[in-house]
């Protein structure tokens, strides 16, 4: 049988084999992958050109750590913030876990009974996040931070960054850069309690004063010491937005 085999091979064969093969060997496959991400993006890029530059709603994302649970200050202090904002009418978006995303899809859900708002959950696979938690009306799922940040950003008018870790951090920069670049523009960025403010001295000290940032970047973030605070500038941004809605809709018809 073998002898079979090899006498059913014939030079040109042979030289077409040797051929794939040394083209197989030749083949980068980081290559093939970085052009394959490289498409994806051009794609989502292509997309952005053709939606709206603002959302049909309000909707604010909250941002905060996962490791913050039940009966600690501020899970309550999110879950009363997220309330008034979803009484409000205001969407509510998190990454959809636990800890601090829980307590704003929570208090989200109860605020929404007064209203038509909605709570959102932009889940990531993770070991320690497996599941979104149970108070979200509507779950879109990652395999990559970068798709979700993406996704935040195309979902919201406002962020709002509570206590959080470095996840949290990723969060709160990439927004501002945004911003900053003007890639956004009057989309409020609130920092609540008293850990940013360390940050944003050594932003201060490390960067502005040193020219490596202008002292306008330090303007573009609101600080505040509670989540009180932040629903007055919450609630001016969104009589905007329900503004020039209304007149955009108004101009559409002509009238």
């Amino acid at each position: 049988m073998a002898s079979q085999r090899r006498n059913t091979t014939t030079p040109e064969l042979e030289e077409l084999r040797r051929g794939q093969a040394k083209k197989r060997s030749g083949t980068d496959p980081s290559h093939i992958l970085d052009k394959a991400i490289y498409q994806l993006w051009e794609t989502i890029n292509d997309l952005d050109q053709i939606q709206p530059e603002r959302v049909e709603h309000y909707r604010v994302s909250i941002f905060g750590s996962s490791r913050i649970r039940r009966g600690d200050p501020i899970y309550e202090e999110v879950k009363s913030l997220s309330y008034e904002l979803a009484r409000m009418g205001i969407d509510i978006v998190t990454g959809g876990g636990p800890g601090l995303m829980e307590a704003a899809n929570s208090g989200a859900s109860e605020g929404q009974i007064q209203s038509k708002a909605r709570t959102f959950g932009l889940a990531i696979h993770l070991p320690t996040e497996e599941a979104a938690n149970p108070f979200v009306d509507k779950v879109f799922r990652h395999r990559t931070f970068f798709s979700r940040l993406h996704h935040f950003v195309r979902l919201s008018s406002a962020f709002i960054v509570m206590p959080g870790g470095i996840g949290t951090a990723l969060e709160l920069f990439m927004v501002w850069q945004l911003l900053q670049v003007k890639h956004m523009t009057e989309h409020p960025l609130i920092l609540v309690g008293t850990m940013w403010a360390g940050l944003i001295e050594w932003i201060d000290r490390a960067m502005v004063q040193k020219g490596l940032c202008s002292p306008q970047d330090l303007g573009i973030v609101s600080v505040v010491g509670s989540s009180k605070e932040a629903i007055p500038i919450i609630s001016a941004s969104y009589e905007q937005f329900k503004g020039e809605k209304k007149a955009n809709a108004h101009a559409g018809t002509g009238a």
